[in-house]
């Protein structure tokens, strides 16, 4: 068990056993020990593992063990390998602490869904076009309506998905991945995105846990999810409310507003409009080429949406804390956090200081 989580833990840090060695005035040699199981470190140097791979000395021992099987990353094809094992490390640490919190709670109590399909759902889907029938199928499942979705962790995390967040730095070249731990659907998002790009990635994930194994042979499933998502985000009807049926120019202004009522970014309305036959190919390729010229590719105008981020892990454990299901000292592990620490977020001193200044 020890070998195996110093090993994760050094990747996850993004050092090789002759940086992590040397951090803590050890030998590559001697941390490959550790990692084959040929030897234990003493209790100083367990300590100073810990403290150089930003770990609690618990992490190393903690019983529970998950596996994330069917991991689909949404990345760029320069994406290090070395960035996707930081990642990975991130994840599972993430994954474990939840199933370990979970399995406090007693079996009469389920503080999570479990997640399932809408019965309603169509067995085949013969064109790529249906993605859109499909997010809206699932919008009316949820009772979404067609308005706009404020918080997409929320709304997928109230459905039994659970989402991660994590900060590995990525160089903008990781949006997120899915996959799943024995029936949960698991979804993780960069918080190195700026709020829009991560509620797309959101969507995106939801349409592959959607369309799986119903596309026809020949439909692309990224497009099609790529589809769903936008339809998800934006509904036609509802694109066709704020434009019109059809447009001959759209002023860079009301993509502007659109984006940050719907939480979508200018560039995938602009492919919205045109999915939806609001504006000719000719007229999209304009504005296209306008965004690019203008830089908006890359970056576009004004305040970036703002991140979402997920409460639920820490909610439970508070709540758990509150049942005496769990002690103080597990809540702080659970969170990361040492017991000083978390007793004074526990006491809302930490909030209390931050209103003082």
């Amino acid at each position: 068990m020890f070998a195996e989580r110093l090993e994760r833990a050094r990747k996850a840090a993004g050092l090789s056993m002759k940086a992590l060695g040397g951090e803590i005035g050890l030998s590559a040699n001697a941390i490959k020990k550790y990692e084959h199981g040929e030897a234990m470190p003493s209790s100083s140097n367990l300590l100073k593992l810990a403290k150089a791979l930003d770990v609690r000395t618990e992490y190393f021992f903690r019983p529970t063990k998950v596996q994330l099987e069917g991991v689909e990353y949404r990345k760029r094809a320069s994406t290090p390998k070395k960035t996707l094992a930081r990642i990975n490390g991130d994840v599972l640490d993430q994954a474990e602490r939840w199933y370990e919190l979970l399995e406090f709670y007693p079996d009469s109590v389920k503080p999570i869904p479990e997640f399932s399909l809408p019965e309603a759902l169509p067995e085949k889907v013969e064109t790529l076009e249906q993605a859109e029938a499909l997010a809206i199928l699932m919008r009316e499942e949820w009772d979404l309506g067609l308005n706009p979705i404020h918080d997409m962790i929320d709304t997928m995390e109230a459905k039994g998905i659970m989402i991660i967040t994590t900060d590995v730095e990525t160089d903008k070249k990781f949006d997120g991945l899915a996959g799943n731990i024995g029936p949960t659907p698991v979804v993780v998002i960069s918080t190195s995105q700026s709020g829009d790009r991560q509620r797309f990635t959101l969507a995106h994930e939801l349409g592959h846990l959607v369309v799986h194994g119903r596309l026809a042979d020949d439909i692309d499933e990224e497009k099609a999810c790529n589809l769903f998502a936008g339809a998800f985000l934006l509904p036609k009807q509802a694109l066709i409310d704020h434009l019109g049926e059809s447009r001959r120019y759209i002023e860079p202004r009301e993509l502007f507003m659109l984006k940050h009522e719907y939480g979508i970014s200018m560039l995938a309305i602009l492919y919205r409009a045109g999915q939806c036959g609001i504006i000719t190919e000719s007229t999209q390729r304009g504005l296209f080429m306008s965004f690019s010229k203008k830089g908006w590719r890359t970056e576009e105008p004004g305040k970036p949406y703002e991140q979402e981020t997920t409460y639920l892990l820490k909610q439970l454990v508070y709540r758990a804390l509150g049942e005496e299901y769990i002690g103080e000292s597990k809540a702080a592990e659970l969170l990361g956090l040492s017991v000083s620490s978390f007793h004074k977020e526990r006491k809302l001193e930490v909030l209390s200081a931050a209103t003082a200044n």
